[in-house]
């Protein structure tokens, strides 16, 4: 069973928020705040809070913002930077590719920057005994995004994208939201993730995003990618001011209260 953090961790950081316009018309996605909290600096305490060490961001639109934000130092976290020259017309899996050395350093976590969350997020993912494991949490009529299946032995067996609640059918499989929150095993981004990426970018699709790639390692090439559900805790997902509003409201309210409705 997992117990010890990851010593290393990496945040996709590099995109445009388009559509959280104006608040990113001088500031990047990732120091949006929400209730005075930049959603990076509340990634990055939950990653000191859980024993990671080094944090490598890939920075692209106004990454001399998240620079002076975050330093070199975090509290206890070393952090580094990978600059994406193209982040405005890249995908994620792009960005996770320019960081394959640090995919390459031993087991991490992978978060995207927009996702405001509890610490115990973290806390589920390294208890799992499973080498692989993604958060989830069940898909609700008022989520979008990509949604995944789970198998009887709580393996995610299928990625849908472009998911919303006009997809939940009576009786039908039970849908979960992935919260774009993942922990990887030393071996498995060695011998499977930074090989695909490899494959995929030298294809040239630089456009895809890391749902896709584990959509295309989950269901083609037998990557067995656990779940935590993380049905009792507080996040979201902020693409847009009214995602920023709701994930205020859920933050401000009692622990326990304001369950996450999310993308």
């Amino acid at each position: 069973m997992a117990i010890n953090a990851p010593e290393n961790a990496i945040i996709l950081a590099a995109g445009v928020g388009s559509r959280l316009r104006p608040l990113t018309d001088l500031r990047p996605k990732p120091l949006v705040e929400v209730n005075g909290t930049p959603i990076l600096h509340n990634a990055l305490r939950n990653l000191e809070a859980v024993g990671v060490e080094e944090v490598t961001l890939v920075v692209g639109y106004r990454k001399d913002a998240i620079e002076y934000a975050c330093g070199r130092r975090f509290g206890t976290l070393a952090i580094n930077y990978v600059e994406s020259p193209a982040f405005d017309r890249t995908g994620s899996a792009y960005s996770l590719w320019l960081a394959r050395d640090a995919l390459l350093s031993g087991d991490c976590f992978l978060l995207e920057g927009d996702v405001f969350f509890e610490e115990d997020a973290l806390r589920y993912l390294m208890l799992s005994q499973a080498t692989d494991v993604a958060a989830i949490a069940p898909f609700d009529e008022l989520m979008e995004g990509s949604a995944v299946l789970l198998s009887n032995s709580g393996f995610i067996s299928e990625f849908r994208m472009k998911q919303t609640g006009a997809n939940l059918v009576a009786n039908g499989p039970a849908l979960f939201k992935t919260m774009n929150l993942l922990r990887f095993s030393a071996p498995t981004l060695k011998a499977t993730i930074v090989p695909a990426l490899d494959e995929i970018v030298g294809s040239g699709v630089t456009q895809a995003y890391t749902e896709e790639l584990l959509s295309y390692l989950v269901e083609l090439r037998g990557l067995q990618l656990a779940t935590a559900r993380c049905d009792d805790l507080r996040w979201y997902e902020i693409d847009t001011p009214e995602d920023l509003q709701v994930a205020e409201r859920i933050f401000r309210e009692p622990r326990g209260q304001g369950m996450p409705r999310k993308r």
